[in-house]
């Protein structure tokens, strides 16, 4: 016996799923430019914005004095003051100055050292361990040794910096060369790469994102020192208007201070990421959703 099987009539309902045009469009839409409305740079400044307008709301109803901390609105027309008269402009060069000598040199020292240790064994059994000594060393308990041996001057005030970035560097870029991929290693040599064939196209590439990482936190150190260098036996530069703008109790001029100091701390690590973009363009990294 057989059983033959009808074909449907025309008059059964068609129950296929109709397609919806919105959904449609809402899948071709990529999920990043859905929740991007709102400007990104617009978001990022709203904090500041509501912070600014919380400061000048306490100031203005007299919660917050100003022998305790001046208004904001006082604070920008102390800093036009600043940079009318050059005394900011000039101060602001003089710390640029220092900054940038410490720093080319403890990026020279910093890795100098962490390419010794990290590529040689006998190098690392050598300088690894005094600068892990030394790295647990306040470097401003050191302030009074640097003037001693190198004087009043300009001198104890780079050495200061120096010794502040050489460690967060030499950790980083130390780091990353013993991080680097042994497979890597052994496919250039079965490539027939020399040893500093391997150190340029391997290794050095390989502790570049580390480096860049050291040199960011560096930079942060860098300001740091610089605040504590322009404190001792200083005649310019941002820390010496602190120090002045401290006996005279002007907290406007703190302040004016403390943000130049942020200011410029920010433009050297916008600096830094620009050039870690432009060096790291071939790394595939998270940007954040």
């Amino acid at each position: 016996m057989s059983i033959s099987h009808a074909p449907p009539t025309s008059s059964e309902p068609d129950i296929s799923p109709i397609p919806d045009p919105d959904l449609d469009l809402q899948l071709l839409v990529p999920t990043s430019s859905r929740r991007t409305r709102v400007p990104r740079w617009l978001r990022r400044t709203t904090g500041p914005v509501l912070l600014l307008a919380l400061w000048q709301l306490l100031s203005g109803t007299g919660a917050l004095q100003p022998d305790v901390l001046a208004s904001p609105g006082r604070i920008a027309q102390v800093a036009g003051d600043m940079v009318a008269d050059g005394s900011l402009p000039a101060a602001m060069g003089t710390s640029l100055q220092r900054v940038a000598a410490g720093l080319l040199l403890g990026l020279v020292v910093g890795t100098g050292l962490a390419l010794v240790s990290g590529l040689f064994r006998i190098g690392e059994d050598l300088v690894d361990a005094p600068v892990q000594m030394l790295r647990t060393v306040p470097f401003v308990g050191l302030i009074p040794l640097f003037i001693i041996w190198f004087g009043i001057g300009e001198a104890p005030k780079v050495a200061i910096i120096t010794l502040g970035v050489t460690f967060p560097l030499y950790l980083n870029v130390y780091a990353g060369i013993r991080g680097v991929d042994a497979q890597l290693i052994e496919a250039g040599e079965s490539l027939g790469l020399s040893r500093w064939g391997l150190v340029r196209h391997v290794v050095l590439p390989g502790a570049l994102p580390n480096a860049m990482t050291g040199l960011r936190y560096s930079l942060g150190i860098a300001w740091l020192a610089l605040v504590f260098a322009e404190q001792v036996n200083a005649d310019s530069g941002i820390g010496f208007l602190m120090v002045q703008a401290r006996d005279f109790l002007r907290t406007d001029v703190i302040v004016v201070c403390l943000v130049v100091y942020a200011f410029l701390g920010l433009l050297a690590d916008f600096v830094v990421r620009s050039l870690e973009r432009l060096l790291l363009q071939w790394r595939p990294t998270f940007t954040g959703r």
